[in-house]
């Protein structure tokens, strides 16, 4: 996690200049700074598009009483790809473009569904409460990590 942290707060901002700098010298100043702005226009503009189709699947999962998951994914997706497509640089425009484009996100989406899917069900299998809780019938329960059972009262 803390590579992680390292490689996006410090490695992508001094790649980011190294590359606009490059850039900059290649083109000139002028067309590298055209460039960006174009590139965070049309960016926005598909980040907009994108989710307003996102928003009409998530209409329809909800009106055929289907849980919006891929949707609600989807979104975040394209919420992530837009603020990049609009962070100035050429690393961060390509990983938004890749967020914003329908089948790159599919694969991106299959990548983290896959990946976060087990930690879900491990999450939901640990969950515990207090000796003494209450289910929905008002049986008193004991939770534990593998299974649920109802706690017997002694006679």
């Amino acid at each position: 996690m803390r590579f992680l942290l390292v490689l996006l707060f410090i490695a992508v901002p001094i790649a980011e200049i190294a590359i606009l700098i490059q850039v900059g010298q290649a083109i000139g100043v002028w067309w590298t700074v055209v460039l960006l702005v174009a590139d965070a226009i049309l960016g926005s503009l598909l980040a907009r598009s994108q989710g307003r189709a996102a928003w009409g699947r998530f209409n329809v999962a909800i009106q055929s009483g289907r849980a919006p998951a891929r949707e609600v994914l989807d979104g975040i997706l394209i919420l992530f790809g837009g603020a990049l497509l609009l962070t100035p640089g050429f690393i961060t425009d390509i990983l938004g473009l890749f967020l914003l484009l329908p089948p790159t996100r599919a694969v991106v989406r299959g990548i983290l569904t896959r990946r976060l899917a087990h930690r879900m069900v491990a999450s939901a299998t640990r969950a515990r409460t207090r000796p003494g809780d209450f289910d929905v019938e008002g049986t008193a329960v004991d939770i534990d990590a593998e299974r649920i059972e109802p706690r017997r009262e002694a006679p």
